[in-house]
């Protein structure tokens, strides 16, 4: 049976880290390591200071992509691919609420004076789980 939408969700929220990709203007690829929450529309969001590769490489080319899951034993991942945005006003206010009841922290770096905020809106993931035989892999499209 097909892994659902829900089941996915569960499995992004039961992690808080994510390796993070993008292309700098250059044309190198970028990675890093995230902190991150998931809404219910399977919204990912996470803060980073304006300095960092990252943040100027998601400002100048909006798609990222994200793996999710797969460390220690785990044989469960999530690759998820989508466009990126800097939320502003309720949206925003929103978005770190979420995400500061997952990361204490965060209330603290919200003073910091490059402190940035991104939340990437999915267009594909696929969820993989090597622990069944045969493996198990759902892939999901989003408009």
């Amino acid at each position: 049976m097909a892994t659902t939408r829900a089941q996915v969700l569960e499995f992004l929220r039961g992690h808080s880290l994510a390796v993070q990709a993008s292309v700098s203007p250059e044309q190198r690829p970028q990675a890093a390591v995230v902190g991150f929450v998931i809404t219910d529309a399977f919204e990912l969001f996470f803060d980073t200071t304006g300095a960092t590769r990252k943040a100027a490489n998601l400002r100048a080319n909006a798609h990222a992509a994200f793996v999710i899951g797969g460390l220690g034993d785990e044989a469960a991942t999530v690759q998820y691919e989508g466009i990126t945005d800097e939320p502003m006003g309720h949206e925003l206010a929103a978005l770190k609420a979420l995400y500061f009841s997952r990361f204490p922290d965060g209330p603290n770096r919200a003073s910091w004076p490059e402190i940035a905020y991104f939340r990437v809106r999915p267009r594909w993931l696929r969820f993989s789980d090597y622990a069944q035989a045969p493996p198990e892999v759902t892939e999901f499209s989003f408009d």
